[in-house]
């Protein structure tokens, strides 16, 4: 997909220094000062407009396309400085500016016009607007939007011979297949689809127990890379990455009603703490690119806190055994080869006796272990990554999904992996793993008010165990990480009680282990899971005593 469309690299000449290639995409701190600069230039600008609007139209043949333009690019500013902090809060101001564009119709009169390139802008703008609205879930919309953009694109091929038909095509089958990737519904009363949101809400994480000593640890930074050939995606952002994005912010705060604000620009009006961990979204990455940013985010990593790094990729497998196996004897996950260059040519296929350098394997990581480091790997070969030495005694801990899925669930790997899916939405994933394709809203509550008490004594489990890693408990005081690990073991429990999970490398696993009995395996969860089971009508497909099953 053209990049252009989605992610442009600057919205205009005034915003090159801002969002163009010359400024580097990682750290927190060089590119305020460029962003401030960049909105008191539209600030001006979009108050010069409103002041002077009769003025500019009368003398000056001030077009309306014009001003919908100067709109689109503040709201493209927003949503940049969405992707640079992590505040959702920028969304909702990027959305307004989008949605205003659309209701006063200020692209209307582009299409009179014979000029191809004013219908590219007006394309741009519903490609844009769209991948906002996804972001904040607004898929009823998004239906509208796309079809809207489906009818000017039409338009659009008829009226000009162009050359970019296929590639605006495809923008369109992407945002099409995105919609449609989740494997579960959930219906109302009449039949219509409900939107359900699965970013962190007030309430939804359960409360350390008074008393409990866990580390004080905050999440500050996470690396979301993906690289799956196969994988629905909009732009550069699959479907995997899409949802443990979403797992990793708070719900907005006042979503529904900040839709009228467009016009209003004060991009200094930050939250007084960050909400969410600081995130880089790393879409098929070459390994110099993973390690810069991951350098980047590691020098600038506060006291006190944990980088998380998730990896939804190819796995890449050793092509040989050694007498000593080493961290970088088990492969791990494929990094991307198109744009890695060696003295002006492409690398050439490896000695067979040599590492994979296309690669990123477990020991690339050990440097960045002086520090808290939480890892989750989606992957084929993510048990490369159990081979973890904890060199310099800070916490860490590796999630690591399974390797091996029944023909049935693997079919569906195209529309996002089960393990992530856990990790986004337990209840979600596990009405997909028992085949249902949608749920009544009233049992999608009740299910939903079950799994909160069912998280309650997970995280009971975990604090109260007295032989679980240290690793895990130094995590569990921050809420995003505290509720992935308790995520993760509904999910280990869930797989291991299902009739179709029976190989042992269907089943997630940890680095450090988690003590199965007290945890995956603790019967009290086995209880709570055949009691949703039974729940959704679907206790057929588990075993009512998997202990002895094995």
């Amino acid at each position: 997909c053209r990049r252009d469309v989605w992610f442009p690299d600057a919205p205009s000449a005034c915003l090159a220094p801002c969002c163009g290639s010359d400024l580097p995409q990682y750290g927190h701190k060089q590119w305020q000062s460029y962003f401030g600069r960049t909105f008191d230039v539209y600030t001006k600008l979009w108050k010069f407009q409103q002041q002077h609007r009769q003025v500019l139209d009368s003398r000056y043949g001030l077009k309306r396309w014009q001003i919908g333009e100067v709109a689109s690019k503040i709201g493209q500013l927003y949503y940049h400085y969405y992707l640079r902090t992590s505040e959702t809060s920028y969304l909702n101001e990027a959305f307004s500016f989008y949605s205003a564009i659309r209701q006063r119709s200020y692209y209307f009169q582009v299409n009179k016009e014979d000029r191809p390139e004013l219908v590219v802008k007006k394309l741009r703008y519903y490609a844009r607007y769209i991948v906002v609205c996804l972001l904040l879930n607004k898929m009823d919309l998004v239906k509208v939007l796309v079809k809207e953009l489906s009818e000017e694109i039409e338009d659009y091929t008829q009226r000009f011979n162009t050359e970019d038909q296929l590639e605006w095509n495809l923008v369109l089958q992407e945002v099409a297949a995105f919609v449609e990737a989740d494997p579960v519904v959930v219906l109302n009363d009449s039949n219509s689809v409900i939107v359900t949101s699965n970013r962190l809400q007030e309430g939804s994480v359960p409360p350390l127990e008074q008393g409990m000593v866990v580390g004080q640890l905050v999440l500050a930074d996470a690396l979301i890379i993906g690289n799956y050939n196969n994988q629905v995606k909009f732009s550069e952002l699959t479907i995997d990455m899409f949802r443990i994005l979403q797992a990793l912010e708070r719900e907005p705060v006042n979503l529904a009603t900040q839709t009228s604000k467009q016009g209003t620009l004060e991009p200094s009006e930050k939250p007084a703490k960050r909400e969410n961990p600081h995130k880089y979204l790393l879409y098929k990455p070459t390994f110099s690119q993973l390690f810069t940013f991951l350098s980047a985010s590691f020098k600038e990593l506060p006291a006190n806190s944990a980088l998380l790094v998730y990896l939804s990729a190819t796995g890449i497998f050793p092509t040989g055994h050694s007498d000593y196996e080493g961290p970088y004897d088990f492969g791990g996950v494929l990094t991307n080869t198109n744009r890695d260059v060696v003295n002006g040519e492409t690398v050439q296929k490896r000695n067979q006796a040599q590492k994979e350098m296309h690669c990123l394997h477990p020991g690339d990581l050990f440097p960045f272990t002086r520090k808290p480091l939480f890892v989750i790997v989606d992957s084929a070969n993510s048990t490369a990554y159990k081979n973890f030495t904890n060199l310099f005694g800070q916490p860490l801990v590796c999630l690591l999904s399974p390797t091996v899925y029944p023909k049935s669930v693997q079919d569906q790997s195209q529309r996002g992996s089960l393990f992530t899916l856990f990790l986004y939405s337990p209840l979600l994933a596990f009405s997909s793993v028992c085949g249902l394709s949608s749920l009544r809203q009233g049992l999608w509550e009740r299910a939903q008010e079950f799994l909160r008490k069912v998280y309650r004594d997970i995280g009971q489990m975990i604090t109260r165990s007295r032989t679980i890693d240290q690793a895990f408990l130094q995590f569990f005081g921050d809420e995003f990480l505290r509720l992935l690990l308790i995520r993760f073991v509904f999910c280990s429990a869930a797989l291991r009680l299902h009739k179709l999970f029976r190989e042992s490398r269907s089943f997630p696993e940890s680095y450090p282990e988690l003590p199965k009995q007290e945890t995956v395996e603790s019967s009290l969860l086995q209880k709570h899971i055949l009691e949703l089971a039974a729940m959704l009508d679907v206790q057929s497909l588990f075993w009512d005593d998997s202990l002895e099953a094995y």
